[in-house]
């Protein structure tokens, strides 16, 4: 089973949060739908600026442990190494899901015209 660890954060960039799922984006609907109870809006975590895949528990655990434990400038780092912009990411996750579920996205364009 697949085991993600990631980061979040707002639009801001205000805030990096590490987590760990097996549903990225279960995940993402789940930050993105929850009430807001101790930020405004535009510190609410949304954008998913990085992640690794994991084959096993174990190894998922053992990296979010010690990602958790980076400073906020080794995070950083991270997330600009493989995403300088950070952009949301969740945007390409989308996408491939459309390409695994079998849907091609060139025919949706061609039935939309």
């Amino acid at each position: 089973m697949k085991k993600y660890v990631y980061l979040v954060t707002d639009r801001n960039r205000s805030c990096l949060h590490v987590g760990m799922s097996s549903d990225l984006m279960k995940t993402m609907a789940f930050y993105r739908q929850m009430p807001n109870l101790f930020f405004d809006s535009g510190q609410q975590l949304t954008r998913l600026v990085y992640f690794e895949e994991l084959t096993s528990e174990i190894s998922a655990m053992k990296r979010f442990d010690l990602i958790s434990r980076f400073t906020r400038i080794q995070k950083d780092r991270m997330v600009r190494s493989v995403n300088p912009d950070w952009l949301d990411l969740t945007i390409g996750l989308d996408f491939e899901k459309i390409l695994f579920s079998g849907i091609q996205p060139g025919m949706a364009v061609r039935n939309l015209s």
